[in-house]
């Protein structure tokens, strides 16, 4: 009788003070539980998850049984939890044979060539910049030039300067642009794995410039480019393209409220990451990605878990996106093939990163941006972290991740990250490298991020005014006209 009477008074006071939302994701989200998600997805049988892999589907199932598990409804247009496509890869077959004056250069990113076999004229334009052209032909000649700019010939930078370089080589018509850097030894490997294939949502196009190559060089071979005739040899097969089959996984939980159930919020993360590429220094071949996007990736399972055990107010989509280290590929094929209509996603909380540098954060990119940030803000510091916006604008970060495909819609649509300040040691020690592996992380502060990640998206989602963009930014617009004569119009603020 004792017990009886024990469990109608824990019901009673259940009744009267139900759990907040702040308990509700405490409750769910758990140590273990987020080791298992992470050890799994960063696990060596998964190769990495590069796109179209064996392990990428791999992981794709897990993401979908999970989800099942939670209680999600599958895509409501293929009637499970994945939404296939096709993507085109570009890749050489075999390493390019180069040679410039007779100086052989082993490290070639060939973003684009055919096949060849013989001796080239070429012709050194400094830079190859506009000023570099004047009184030059170089019509049918191939255009050797130093990378980046006289101000910055650091890898990052010259990124920046190489599709004006580019243009101008064909504006010039010439046949083929070679760009030589002496760039650090130990960001190459990096750079050339990013670069050495390159995945396209479309059929290949013929380029307006069919050749088009970086090399790293000595410092002593950058000095010694000051030739103006130049004679290369080269021998490649070119570029070859191949079909890649890969899937988005979705998953679905409807809203409790009459009304906001017709809002959807979409928490998402891309769980791709870049395969096997160099060995580091231990001989490790697989970079598994715990850092980006395994991380990410858990903190979709553990919203979706705690939605599924307690639903919210709007609806929810769960969205793990594939071929982000691709070029946004993943997301870029949901805005354009939607299985609801896009308007009804009112709030994107996606989530990616490349590492963490301070415990004691949350990084935000684009906090500041949305009218959730007070939602966001709040979460986090309920779990003792700070939330801060991007710490380094310059990178554009926000333009950087899955968040963008939607953002560029007019969606409100920023990316929650571990908590970083700076670009440093730390971060580039793990970024992208083979490095990155789920015994490496700190899961005492990885549960406060999730569970503050979990928070916010409750917040969001049970606030009774739809967030919205900050009047003036610059997707505002997109936004205005997505979600114009919606029905959901009259709850937006600005």
């Amino acid at each position: 009788m004792k017990v009886a009477v024990k469990i109608i008074i824990f019901l009673f006071i259940t009744a009267i003070y139900p759990q907040t939302d702040k308990e509700k994701a405490a409750e769910t989200v758990q140590k273990n539980t987020l080791e298992g998600h992470i050890y799994f997805l960063a696990d060596d049988l998964l190769e990495g998850r590069a796109t179209g892999t064996q392990g990428n589907k791999i992981a794709a199932s897990y993401l979908a049984n999970s989800l099942r598990k939670y209680g999600a409804k599958p895509n409501l247009e293929s009637g499970d939890f994945y939404q296939k496509f096709e993507l085109s890869r570009f890749y050489l077959p075999e390493k390019v044979a180069l040679s410039i004056n007779g100086e052989s250069y082993n490290e070639v990113v060939a973003f684009d060539i055919d096949a060849t076999d013989g001796t080239e004229e070429a012709i050194y334009l400094n830079f190859g910049l506009e000023a570099d052209y004047i009184g030059k032909n170089v019509k049918d000649k191939i255009v050797i030039v130093k990378a980046g700019t006289p101000e910055s010939q650091e890898i990052r930078p010259a990124l920046s300067s190489r599709a004006n370089k580019r243009e101008l080589a064909i504006q010039n018509s010439a046949k083929g642009l070679i760009e030589v850097g002496a760039f650090d030894p130990a960001i190459w490997p990096r750079f050339k794995h990013a670069f050495e294939e390159r995945v396209s949502l479309s059929e290949g196009i013929k380029e307006a410039l069919p050749m088009y190559l970086w090399l790293l060089a000595s410092p002593e071979q950058l000095d010694n480019l000051g030739k103006e005739k130049v004679t290369i040899t080269i021998k490649t097969q070119g570029i070859q393209e191949e079909k890649i089959r890969t899937q988005n996984v979705i998953g679905i939980i409807e809203g409790t409220d009459p009304k906001l159930k017709e809002e959807y919020v979409m928490y998402s993360a891309h769980y791709d990451h870049i395969g096997i590429g160099e060995p580091d220094a231990k001989g490790d071949t697989i970079y598994n990605g715990a850092r980006d996007n395994a991380i990410g990736t858990t903190a979709v399972l553990s919203i979706a878990e705690n939605i599924g055990k307690y639903p919210t107010k709007r609806s929810a989509v769960f969205i793990f996106f594939t071929a982000e280290e691709k070029g946004l590929l993943g997301s870029k094929y949901y805005v354009e093939h939607p299985v609801f209509p896009l308007n009804q996603i009112v709030y994107g909380f996606n989530t990616d990163g490349g590492g963490y540098n301070n415990t004691s954060l949350a990084t935000i990119i684009g906090l500041n941006r949305t009218t959730a940030q007070k939602h966001i803000v709040k979460g986090a510091a309920a779990f003792g972290l700070k939330a801060i916006d991007d710490p380094a604008p310059e990178q554009r970060l926000f333009d950087r991740s899955d968040n963008v495909s939607f953002a560029r819609m007019g969606i409100p649509a920023p990316t929650y990250s571990t908590g970083f300040d700076s670009f440093d040691d730390e971060i580039n020690k793990y970024y992208h490298q083979a490095g990155d592996e789920a015994d490496s992380l700190d899961y005492e502060y990885l549960t406060k991020f999730f569970q503050g990640y979990v928070y916010s998206g409750r917040l969001i989602a049970n606030d009774p005014i739809t967030p919205y963009w900050v009047k003036g930014d610059e997707y505002e617009a997109a936004g205005n006209v997505l979600y114009k004569n919606n029905i959901l119009e009259s709850s937006i603020k600005d």
